[in-house]
C-alpha cells in the first residue's frame, strides 16, 4: 500500500483534490488488513485497579496520544481517578511507557476524569479539557507533543451555566473546524430536574477561536441526550453523534449549521444500534464532490458487546457497512486516522466483562470494505 497522508489531515483545498487517490489507495489495496491487536492500558496493572474511558489523538509531528481515566481503587466511575496517557510514535504498533497527564489529592477520592483531547493544526497544541468531580470543568495543554503539560486552568464559569449540575467534557476526541474553531462535546443535566439523563440531560458544545486562548460555550440539544462526539460535514455544517434515553436503543444524531451555536432536533438512525453507551466518530476523507466517508464506532449489541465499525459514504445519513472487530464484552471507543492511510480504533473490550482492557486495534478500510458493494443498495 502506498504510504499517504489521509484527506482528513491536509488543509481542506489539497484534501478535495487528493480525495480520490487517498481512496484508490486505501481502499483499493490492503484489504487482507484485518484488525491488529495491541493492549495499551490493562485493569490491574501498574497501580490501577480499572482503566476506562479511552480517547485518542494524533498530533502533528505523527504521534499517537492514548488517554483514559486509571481508576485505583474500583471500577467506579467516582472515586481515587487519575488521567493518565501513554504515547506511540509508529502508528499504534508499540506504546511508550505510562505518563499520569493530572492527579489530585494522592489517595483522596478525587474524580479527574472525561478526557477530550483536541489538536490545533496549526500550532501543534494538544489542548486536553477534563472534569474535576463531573462538576468543574479545566483544561490543560502540550506544546512539546505530549511529553509535558501545564498546570491545568478551570474554565468553568465560561463553558458551564450556573442552573447546571452534572458536567462531562467528551469522553473522546474533539475536533478542530477548517475554519480554525476548536470545538469540544459535552453533556450536562440541569439542576432541580428530577430524573437524571434521561429528562434533565443535554449535550453541548464549547470552543475556541483564538487557538486556545479562551473558551465560550455553544449551544445545547433537546433534553434525554448525553455524551457525543462530533464531525464536521463536507458542507461545513457540524454532525453530532450522541448517547441518548429517549427512545429505542439507536443512536442519535444532530446538526448544526452555525458553528455549533445552536443543534436540530436529535433524530434516531435505525442503522446504528447504541446500547446507551459513548460511541465514536471520524472523517476518514473528505469528497472531491459530493460524499465522502465518516467512521463511526461502537458496541453492536446486544448490549455492550461486538465493538463494531460502520461506514457511511453520504454524510452520515445511512451507514450500510457494518464489521466487527471484537466479537465479546465492549463498550466506550474512540476513533483515529492514521497518516499511513490505516483507521485505528482505541476501546474497551474484554472476555468476561467489557472493563478488562484498553486496546488498539489497527486496521485497512480495505478490510472494512471487502464485502461491500458501493453501488449496491
Amino acid at each position: 500500500m502506498k504510504r499517504q497522508l489521509p484527506v482528513s489531515l491536509l488543509p481542506a483545498t489539497l484534501a478535495v483534490l487528493l480525495a480520490p487517490f487517498v481512496w484508490t489507495a486505501c481502499f483499493g489495496a490492503d484489504i487482507e488488513s484485518a484488525p491488529i491487536q495491541t493492549d495499551v492500558f490493562v485493569s490491574g496493572t501498574e497501580g490501577y485497579h480499572t482503566y476506562r474511558i479511552p480517547a485518542i489523538v494524533l498530533s502533528t509531528k505523527g504521534t499517537l496520544l492514548a488517554f483514559c481515566e486509571g481508576r485505583k481503587t474500583s471500577s467506579s466511575d467516582a472515586g481515587d481517578i487519575d488521567l493518565v496517557l501513554r504515547r506511540s510514535s509508529d502508528g499504534g504498533k508499540t506504546w511508550g511507557k505510562m505518563q499520569v497527564v493530572h492527579e489530585e489529592g494522592g489517595t483522596a477520592k478525587t474524580t479527574i476524569g472525561n478526557p477530550c483531547p483536541v489538536v490545533d493544526r496549526e500550532s501543534g497544541t494538544i489542548w486536553l479539557p477534563f472534569c474535576r468531580n463531573n462538576g468543574r470543568v479545566f483544561i490543560t495543554k502540550s506544546t512539546d507533543d505530549g511529553q509535558t503539560w501545564t498546570p491545568p486552568v478551570e474554565l468553568t464559569n465560561d463553558v458551564k451555566r450556573p442552573d447546571w449540575d452534572w458536567y462531562a467534557t467528551g469522553p473522546g476526541h474533539g475536533i478542530q473546524l477548517r475554519s480554525g474553531r476548536l470545538l469540544i462535546p459535552c453533556d450536562h443535566t440541569v439542576r432541580g430536574l428530577s430524573g437524571g439523563e434521561k429528562t434533565a440531560g443535554h449535550s453541548h458544545v464549547f470552543y475556541s477561536d483564538d487557538h486556545g486562548a479562551t473558551w465560550k460555550l455553544g449551544g445545547a440539544t433537546d433534553r434525554g441526550m448525553n455524551e457525543c462526539e462530533a464531525v464536521e460535514l463536507a458542507d461545513g455544517s457540524i454532525l453530532l453523534s450522541i448517547r441518548q434515553y429517549s427512545g429505542p436503543k439507536l443512536r442519535a444524531f444532530a446538526t448544526s449549521r452555525d458553528g455549533g451555536l445552536s443543534w436540530s432536533k436529535p433524530v434516531l438512525n435505525p442503522q446504528v444500534h447504541c446500547p446507551v453507551c459513548q460511541s465514536s466518530i471520524q472523517r476518514f476523507s473528505l469528497p472531491p464532490a459530493g460524499a465522502g466517508i465518516i467512521l463511526y464506532s461502537g458496541p453492536g449489541g446486544p448490549g455492550r458487546t461486538n465493538m463494531t465499525v460502520r461506514l457511511s459514504r453520504d454524510e452520515g445519513k445511512t451507514w450500510p457497512v457494518a464489521k466487527v472487530i471484537h466479537a465479546g464484552p465492549a463498550a466506550y471507543s474512540d476513533l483515529v486516522t492514521l497518516p499511513d492511510g490505516m483507521i485505528g480504533c482505541l476501546y474497551e473490550r474484554g472476555q468476561r466483562g467489557a472493563y478488562e482492557k484498553i486496546t488498539f486495534a489497527r486496521f485497512s478500510a480495505g478490510w472494512l470494505t471487502q464485502d461491500d458493494d458501493p453501488g449496491g443498495k
